[in-house]
């Protein structure tokens, strides 16, 4: 069950990153057990695949005693107080239940293969309707870091997109104001799809954003 332990984490972080590269370990165990479950998958409902994500793992009480994400809450779909953004997954410290807006957002978005280096694939839709919210600031930036997770939805080279990505942050979304493109990061054990990049926001404010690329690509419905 991916049984959080000190030897997951392979690098030194500030202690907000840290606390959220803990959560994300144990979000990526719960994919492993979907994966493992030979849950099937819609490749054109999003939503649906975080429901399942959320709903059926994040939540159930012993799979997050098993994680170690007891401490935390994860809601869905939470609208934003101050704008009307609408986060995807918020997940709230049992430490900071009190300040309103002290929380990490993950925003969860569709990839496939197609038009990877257009304005209008879903590449593209990854950074309009996912980075950029970020850096307009549609969701909180209290901790100054949040993520995204890439739900895979067709078979490709994830590395080689993530190169795709970066061109598009490179060429045709310069507004993202990135700091750094997205780059891998080894922080949880056996797994190799982690990313993070830096963005200066709408306020000039440095975000780090990481990004969790799960392949879903083998338990299309009708494969």
């Amino acid at each position: 069950m991916d049984k959080l332990n000190a030897s997951v984490f392979l690098y030194k972080s500030e202690p907000y990153e840290l606390q959220f590269e803990r959560i994300l370990t144990g979000i990526t165990a719960c994919y492993r057990m979907m994966i493992k479950d030979n849950v099937t998958v819609s490749s054109n409902d999003e939503n649906r695949i975080r429901d399942i994500l959320l709903l059926d793992y994040l939540r159930k009480r012993d799979i997050k005693k098993s994680t170690d994400l007891t401490d935390y809450r994860f809601d869905r779909e939470i609208p934003e107080d101050f704008t009307k953004g609408r986060v995807d997954i918020r997940i709230i410290s049992k430490n900071d239940f009190e300040i309103d807006e002290a929380y990490y957002s993950i925003e969860c978005k569709r990839l496939d293969n197609k038009n990877l280096m257009g304005t209008t694939g879903l590449n593209a839709e990854y950074i309009k309707n996912g980075i950029l919210r970020f850096i307009e600031r549609q969701y909180s930036a209290y901790y100054g870091v949040n993520g995204m997770i890439g739900f895979v939805v067709a078979q490709m080279d994830i590395d080689n997109n993530i190169k795709s990505i970066n061109g598009l942050l490179n060429t045709y979304f310069k507004d993202a104001n990135t700091q750094k493109k997205l780059t891998h990061v080894a922080f949880i054990k056996n797994f190799k799809h982690s990313y993070f990049s830096i963005h200066k926001d709408i306020k000039d404010k440095k975000i780090k954003l990481y990004h969790l690329m799960f392949d879903f690509s083998a338990n299309l419905k009708g494969k």
